[in-house]
């Protein structure tokens, strides 16, 4: 029996369905056999330029074929991609970059006026490790080009021994995903684990080689390589990339391409529903509308049901650290269970709600929800003490999330343990925020909190103390916070204030700042 390898399960699509369109973006489409021909090469190149199994190799790029390719090959070769968001500024690449020990990095060369050959150049003291830089772009001065080792002849021979190295327990991804510390932890996803979820969420859904998949979850992120790249591999689907999420363009690619699953976060359709011409396009191919991120809210399920009358809606429920989707809804269910419940767990994943001491709850009391099964990554990169507390010898993955069993054995969401919270679909952790506004020279303290917001969902509220004498406003803060934070981790409030409420410790209390926060709005 093969190994249950990423580059395995696109051998058996080539196998299967050779010459069928398994990538779609901007009008052009790539088949399972291209994919595999360009991916070989670009495998074979990075071999011939000095990559070999266990190194890391980060990609940074919109959701387009390149990013794939990179994949791809990668994970032919046994070299484990870091995903990194086209968002992140120099805090967050330099530490992940150095975290990693990444050896190369593909690249594109400019999102949103921001330069990133210039960029990597003026940061190159501070990754030492970083050996190769790739830009995906013709034109872009760099030595070895994307384009130039996607031409290069295949050394097949070499390859295959290469091939045959790699087992289903070796990471194919990293993840970074913040934690309450302030540094982010990769999350070291594997063949087997990513594979599990997809194979568990194609089987739930009933998802088939018929289907085709709207791609607008970032591919840096496990809604869109696992929910929606792995399953649509498995199931021999298709799938429409967005490059960037604009809603017109969305609407403008179902109307077009007639996908029949949609998978977003909730502001992604609301940003949808609300678009003033949405009535001029055609949208009853989609079946499947598929909900990540938080709970969907009923206001949002009657929207969808009066936009969408044929298409389900699923609540799905998954982390990096379960590699894509453990909990989903039924297809049987009815929207008030939607509502209600996250959904029952997939495949043969298992769940449980502990207390404190993580010993197991009895139905319908509130705890933390736990997760076993195939689908857990392997743990944390280089952070032992962090990967012991979230994943347990026994198997346990230990979410941080609060929710209980029903008596039918659907899991109902509360809540989170931790302080994080999700704006726009992106999950933050205030002190990873806190962590940047302290290193500006006029600030003595910040604390950080999630506010409800009725678009985002939840955005950062984040309290500051001057230092002494210093006079700073919300504009500088916010402009500070841009230069060195993804967009959707800058704060969206930010009060001043003379003190922050302390324990004996001298911790700061957000459990106080919350309910004062709350006591202001009755």
């Amino acid at each position: 029996m093969q190994d249950w390898t990423v580059h395995n399960a696109l051998t058996e699509a080539v196998v299967r369905h050779p010459n069928k369109r398994f990538l779609i973006c901007n009008e052009q489409s790539i088949s399972f056999k291209e994919l595999d021909e360009i991916s070989d090469v670009l495998a074979s190149a990075l071999l011939e330029e000095g990559f070999k199994k266990g190194d890391h190799l980060a990609v940074l790029a919109l959701n387009q074929f390149e990013w794939l390719y990179t994949y791809f090959a990668a994970a032919k070769i046994g070299v484990a991609v870091v995903a990194l968001n086209v968002r992140y500024r120099d805090s967050e690449l330099v530490y992940m970059l150095n975290n990693a020990k990444v050896k190369g990095i593909v690249s594109i060369s400019e999102f949103q006026g921001f330069n990133y050959p210039s960029f990597f150049d003026g940061i190159r003291d501070r990754i030492p490790t970083v050996e190769k830089f790739i830009y995906i772009e013709t034109g872009t001065v760099c030595s070895p080009s994307f384009k130039e080792l996607i031409s290069r002849p295949l050394d097949k021979q070499r390859l295959e021994a290469a091939k045959q190295t790699v087992q289903e327990d070796d990471p194919v991804i990293i993840i970074y995903t913040s934690g309450t510390t302030g540094k982010p932890k990769g999350t070291l996803i594997t063949n087997r684990s990513i594979l599990e979820s997809a194979k568990a969420q194609v089987d739930h859904l009933s998802i088939g080689e018929e289907d085709r998949t709207i791609g607008c979850l970032p591919l840096n992120h496990v809604g869109g390589i696992t929910c929606t790249i792995h399953c649509s591999l498995l199931s021999f689907g298709s799938v429409v990339l967005i490059p960037e999420f604009i809603p017109e363009t969305i609407l403008k690619v179902i109307d077009q391409w007639k996908p029949t699953v949609f998978g977003g976060v909730p502001t992604m359709y609301i940003m949808l529903l609300s678009h003033p011409e949405i009535k001029s396009f055609d949208l009853s191919s989609l079946n499947i509308c598929i909900i990540g991120g938080s709970n969907v809210d009923p206001e949002l399920c009657r929207a969808i049901e009066l936009q969408l009358p044929e298409a389900k809606i699923i609540n799905l429920y998954g982390l990096s650290e379960s590699s894509g989707a453990c909990i989903l809804s039924r297809l049987t269910d009815s929207i008030e269970m939607v509502q209600e419940s996250i959904g029952v767990p997939i495949g043969q994943f298992k769940v449980k709600i502990v207390d404190n001491e993580r010993k197991a709850l009895p139905t319908g009391e509130d705890g933390e929800l736990a997760i076993k099964g195939r689908c857990v990554a392997k743990g944390y990169l280089g952070l032992e003490e962090e990967t012991e507390k979230v994943f347990s010898g026994d198997g346990w993955l230990y979410t941080g999330d609060i929710a209980y069993l029903d008596h039918e054995g659907y899991v109902v969401y509360k809540g989170r343990k931790k302080e994080m919270y999700i704006q726009g679909g992106y999950n933050v952790y205030p002190v990873e925020v806190e962590n940047i506004l302290l290193s500006h020279p006029k600030v003595a303290y910040a604390a950080g909190i999630g506010v409800p917001d009725e678009f985002l969902g939840e955005v950062g509220l984040f309290y500051i103390v001057p230092k002494q004498g210093q006079t700073i406003s919300s504009d500088e803060l916010i402009a500070y916070c841009n230069q060195h934070l993804a967009d959707y981790k800058v704060p969206r409030q930010i009060v001043f204030v003379n003190h922050l409420p302390q324990t004996p410790a001298g911790k700061i209390q957000k459990t106080i700042l919350k309910q004062q926060y709350l006591a202001q709005l009755q």
